[in-house]
């Protein structure tokens, strides 16, 4: 005999749904409150809370830690542009994140576009600078809301630097977009011949795999790479041109940098002035095969394989070893 199948009609299905969005949004629509010093900002695309004081402060979208007040955001910034054999005349920020990347490139006196997805993140700018006000209102700034990817894609300007900081984690979903080798294709044709690609993954978050796929997508991509471990130990900063990136000294390195870069950059240390910053960080170079052999069997990332998004496959089933 058949056993009685208990049928719920759509009435039913949409009552016990509109129960739990009601129940998820009552008990998480003051989640900025477990912070006692807070702000928050609400658009289409997500919920923005800037939470907490001083070095303390914090970014979150949508419940997830976006970045702090640290040193690699502006290593972000002035390591690639004191490696360039001139002067920038061009720069390109994907991500805005607390907007210190953004500060740290336009005291290089260069233009210098950011470009982020979520609307209330950049009105978060001042939450974290003092004087995000007169950043903001240069003449040689410009932020933009749009998908990062999307706006090179759809941009006729060539840069001579471009920095992209993806979200974190490295597993979140869709952020392959912009560690493909078909992202890195579209920043061939807008980077200028000798220009410099700085690309960040926070290696604590993620696993060997996607060290590797990370890698080896760049290096599919451009035939000169170079990668240094961040001062905070957090990540890896690669810098990638279609041009040789010689080795320099520290000295060298520092002597490119204009009065108010050389402040910028000693501003949080952890050392104090700006060739002491590039001594500590080019002292922590890693050799790209040393990054490629953690996973040899891992492939690229490219838009069909996300690697770094399969981490529990990988996890479970030691998929790649």
């Amino acid at each position: 005999m058949a056993k009685n199948k208990i049928r719920i009609g759509p009435r039913a299905k949409f009552s016990l749904a509109t129960a739990a969005a009601v129940l998820i949004f009552a008990f998480s629509h003051d989640y900025a409150t477990l912070y006692p010093v807070h702000r928050v900002r609400r658009d289409y695309t997500a919920t923005v809370v800037a939470a907490n004081t001083g070095w303390s402060r914090t970014l979150l979208v949508n419940g997830i830690g976006m970045t702090a007040l640290t040193p690699d955001t502006k290593f972000m910034a002035h390591l690639p542009a004191a490696f360039m054999s001139r002067r920038p005349k061009k720069a390109l920020v994907i991500c805005f994140g607390m907007g210190t990347t953004f500060r740290s490139m336009l005291s290089w006196d260069v233009p210098t576009t950011a470009v982020d997805l979520v609307h209330s993140v950049p009105e978060m700018f001042s939450y974290y600078h003092a004087d995000a006000d007169a950043v903001r209102n240069s003449p040689l700034a410009r932020i933009v809301i749009d998908d990062g990817r999307r706006f090179l894609d759809g941009s006729g300007e060539t840069y001579d630097l471009i920095i992209v900081d993806p979200p974190p984690p490295p597993s979140a979903p869709g952020s392959s977009l912009l560690y493909s080798r078909e992202f890195y294709e579209i920043v061939r044709r807008h980077l200028a011949q000798d220009g410099i690609l700085q690309m960040w993954h926070p290696t604590v978050e993620g696993d060997p795999a996607t060290a590797t796929a990370v890698t080896k997508s760049l290096t599919n991509s451009f035939p000169f790479v170079r990668a240094f471990v961040s001062v905070d130990g957090y990540g890896i900063h690669y810098l990638a041109s279609m041009q040789p990136i010689p080795v320099m000294s520290s000295s060298t390195l520092a002597g490119r940098l204009p009065a108010r870069a050389v402040s910028d950059f000693a501003e949080w240390g952890p050392r104090h002035t700006a060739e002491e910053q590039f001594k500590e960080v080019l002292s922590r170079e890693v050799e790209i095969h040393r990054l490629l052999s953690l996973s040899p069997r891992t492939p690229a990332i490219t838009d069909n394989q996300p690697i770094n998004e399969y981490y529990l496959l990988r996890n479970w089933f030691h998929y790649y070893r």
